[in-house]
C-alpha cells in the first residue's frame, strides 16, 4: 500500500455546523465542498481561521485538506473545519497533540445561540414594562 493514498479523518463541530475533514500528504491544497477554500469562504479572515492548526504545527505546505461541511453559516463552518482539522492532524501524528491542545484547537467550542422564549421578542430582550 502506498503512503500517497493514506488519508486521516477528523470531525469538527461549531455552533450548528459540522465539518468532515480528510487530510493526506501533498502540496498544501485545501478544498471545501469540492471548491477551493478561498473561493468558498471569500473572506481572508475565515480562510486564516481554517488554516490555523496547520500553521501551529508548521505543515501548511505538506498536507492536502479535503472538507465537506454543512449546517450553520460560514463563520461556524470555518470554526468546525478548524476543530476537525486539528483532530485529523492528531490522527496523522499523535505527537502534534500537545501543540494543538495548547493552542486550544482540540476543544469543542460549546457556545450556541440561546433560544427565543415565547411571549418575548428575543432570547433575553423583554417588552417594555408599564406599571400603569
Amino acid at each position: 500500500m502506498s503512503t500517497e493514498s493514506v488519508k486521516w479523518y477528523g470531525t469538527g463541530r461549531r455552533k450548528s455546523s459540522v465539518a468532515r475533514v480528510w487530510i493526506s500528504q501533498g502540496s498544501g491544497q485545501m478544498q471545501v465542498n469540492r471548491r477551493d477554500s478561498g473561493e468558498y469562504f471569500r473572506r481572508e479572515s475565515l480562510c486564516m481561521k481554517m488554516r490555523q492548526p496547520l500553521e501551529v504545527v508548521e505543515l501548511s505546505d505538506e498536507i492536502d485538506v479535503f472538507v465537506t461541511t454543512l449546517g450553520g453559516g460560514l463563520s461556524g463552518q470555518a470554526g468546525a473545519i478548524r476543530h476537525g482539522l486539528a483532530r485529523a492532524l492528531v490522527a496523522y501524528n499523535p505527537e502534534l497533540r500537545t501543540a494543538l491542545k495548547r493552542a486550544g484547537f482540540l476543544t469543542r467550542d460549546a457556545r450556541v445561540v440561546e433560544r427565543k422564549k415565547y411571549g418575548q421578542p428575543g432570547a433575553r430582550k423583554r417588552f417594555q414594562f408599564s406599571k400603569r
